[in-house]
């Protein structure tokens, strides 16, 4: 039952830059974690941690790459070089660093043989992320075509497969802000809070092979209040005859057990349940079996942690978050997920760890993934590490200028059937978080249209988690589970509208200072409030924080501080964008946000 553990902490020899023709890009800007890139394996880890198989093959490394004239629409006559895979290729680990137009395409090839052993058996090539649009051919064969840059896509890939080696392609088309499509911060012409633009695979690319019959997907629909966990359960294949069986753990001791026809509802049941909070990130261990007259076809292990969030009046009669039933006052960062070397993906796995450790040591439980998705592993240490998540839709279509009488725009059809299609992936891909929390479809007007359908929608799709239904700006009474200010540098509350929703400030802060030698730039970076050391930037900090406790006693529930990290030319994060320097850390600042968290459990 170690398997989601082991596999999530694998150690690969380092492998030294001069091996292989791959180089970062020359910056000015990089992390250390840039100098442990295996370009022979890039992102070696599972994946996928919640839903774990024994076999699979990263097909993450170089492979050959083109940028044609989108117009002809043919495959590449020659290849352009080799790009490192998952890196998109705007960035300096990619080893191109090199911008691809609207009216252009970004190709991709690579050849693998399939293992002996695999032969007989069902293969599954998966995507876990491709900006914006991809095609994807095996051995001239179209597999199919997806459209959006922050959901995983499969193909089972069997009957093109030959036993010897296999060629497959990619082509993707990527309008960044040309086009409707969600991108969040992507800009062409990067400035202020706009960033590079990322085009092409930006997470890990891989195979596994499957049964004739095998689970698909599942979600956990946690209950703490009658102590069980309902399972839905899907499967690919043949049902007739088929059954699941669903084991969860403690460790190495068996706690709860059921098993039901597929298609049938499976229901855990804990005598002593040991629920997830950020102070004890409990997950147990889950093992799914699919059985065919007794015997097992497909196993897969995965975890799940027992927690609910809600929206409840407390003693005084204010409307507050409650984690399992309790307030819990969520501090945390808004935090973009960007890198100076990788832009969209992290590094390395250790690179995520190293930014939500420096969380924790913050004395922060929260972040608010600010209009981008992360790779499932970075959701899965957070899961670990016990750090509460509100999710952001990345946003898109600022172009539109139309807007109706509530500020909100007005979408073409397309647009607004992609945005939903996009929305509905991101929720059901990371349904099964316990860190999560909190949705966001909409952040300060940016894409904002038909707030309350959507608002009203995502709560359906999703009932066990808040709905934050604008983020900033444009508050629609009753829309979602909370009211959320963006206040700088704030602090502040929202009006009390007197309807069901908890208050909450969903940025502030924003206090900055350039380091020299630690900028994306040389010169004009720029922060929403800026000083000119560590000790002045620090001192203004405590003056915001120091105001909480007030505002907590009038009904504030969460405080999301900007930000994490600086990124492009902002500069004011918590610590530089090369990771290097952390300019707000000091015994004086976490004592200051331990007076705090203190104060909102004595509430």
């Amino acid at each position: 039952m170690k398997l989601i553990f082991s596999l999530s902490l694998l150690f690969l020899p380092f492998v030294l830059f001069a091996q292989t023709s791959w180089h970062p890009v020359d910056q000015h800007l990089m992390t250390d974690f840039a100098k442990q890139v295996d370009p022979a394996q890039p992102w070696p880890e599972y994946p996928r941690p919640q839903m774990v198989r024994t076999y699979w093959m990263n097909l993450n490394g170089l492979w050959d790459y083109a940028v044609t004239d989108a117009v002809q629409d043919q495959m590449p006559a020659h290849w352009d070089g080799q790009i490192l895979v998952p890196f998109a290729i705007e960035s300096a680990l990619s080893g191109v660093a090199k911008n691809v137009r609207a009216d252009q395409l970004l190709w991709y090839a690579r050849k693998f043989v399939i293992p002996q052993s695999w032969r007989g058996k069902h293969v599954l090539l998966h995507f876990d992320a491709v900006d914006w649009q991809a095609k994807v051919y095996l051995n001239g064969h179209l597999l199919g075509m997806h459209q959006g840059g922050y959901d995983a896509f499969s193909f089972d890939i069997t009957p093109y497969l030959k036993s010897d080696s296999n060629e497959l392609i990619v082509q993707v088309w990527d309008p960044t802000d040309e086009g409707y499509q969600p991108r969040g911060k992507q800009v062409n012409h990067p400035e202020g809070i706009w960033y590079t633009a990322v085009t092409g695979i930006w997470q890990t690319v891989w195979l596994e092979p499957v049964a004739d019959a095998y689970i698909s997907s599942f979600k956990y629909y946690p209950d703490i209040d009658r102590s069980i966990c309902d399972v839905e359960v899907h499967t690919q294949g043949p049902h007739a005859g088929y059954s699941l069986r669903i084991t969860a753990f403690d460790e190495h001791k068996e706690v709860a057990r059921a098993q039901a026809a597929v298609g049938e509802n499976i229901r855990l049941h804990f005598t002593h349940p040991h629920l997830w909070s950020p102070q004890d990130p409990f997950l147990y261990t889950v093992k799914m079996e699919l059985l065919h007259d007794d015997q097992i076809v497909d196993e897969v292990i995965s975890y799940m942690g027992l927690r609910n969030i809600t929206v409840e009046r407390d003693a005084a009669g204010i409307s507050r978050i409650m984690l399992n039933h309790h307030f819990l006052f969520q501090l945390g960062f808004l935090d973009q997920g960007w890198w100076p070397d990788g832009l969209y993906t992290p590094p390395t796995d250790s690179a995520i760890r190293f930014d939500l450790q420096r969380v924790k040591d913050f004395g922060y439980n929260l972040l608010r993934k600010h209009v981008k998705v992360e790779p499932q592993r970075w959701y899965y240490w957070c899961d670990r590490m016990g750090i509460l998540v509100w999710q952001d839709m990345p946003s898109g279509d600022l172009r539109e200028q139309r807007h109706n009488d509530h500020g909100e725009i007005i979408r073409s059809a397309q647009s607004a059937y992609d945005f939903k299609q996009e929305l509905k992936a991101m929720i059901n891909e990371h349904f099964n978080h316990p860190c999560i929390v909190q949705w966001v479809p909409f952040n300060e007007g940016w894409g904002q249209f038909q707030t309350i359908e959507i608002d009203n929608w995502v709560k359906t799709l999703d009932p066990t988690r808040l709905v934050d239904g604008a983020s900033g700006w444009f508050d629609f009474v009753g829309a979602g589970d909370v009211e959320d200010m963006h206040k700088y540098p704030g602090p502040g509350i929202p009006a009390d509208k007197h309807d069901h929703r908890a208050r909450v400030l969903g940025e502030y802060g924003g206090l900055g200072l350039p380091i020299e030698g630690h900028t994306w730039q040389p010169k004009q970076n720029w922060g929403y409030v800026s000083f000119a050391d560590t000790a002045a930037l620090r001192k203004a900090y405590i003056q915001l924080v120091n105001q909480l406790p007030a505002l907590i006693r009038q009904g504030l529930s969460a405080a999301v501080y900007t930000q994490l990290t600086d990124v492009e030319v902002e500069v004011n994060g918590f610590m530089t964008y090369d990771r290097k320097i952390m300019k707000l850390m000091s015994p004086e600042t976490v004592e200051a946000n331990r007076r705090v968290l203190q104060m909102a459990i004595e509430q």
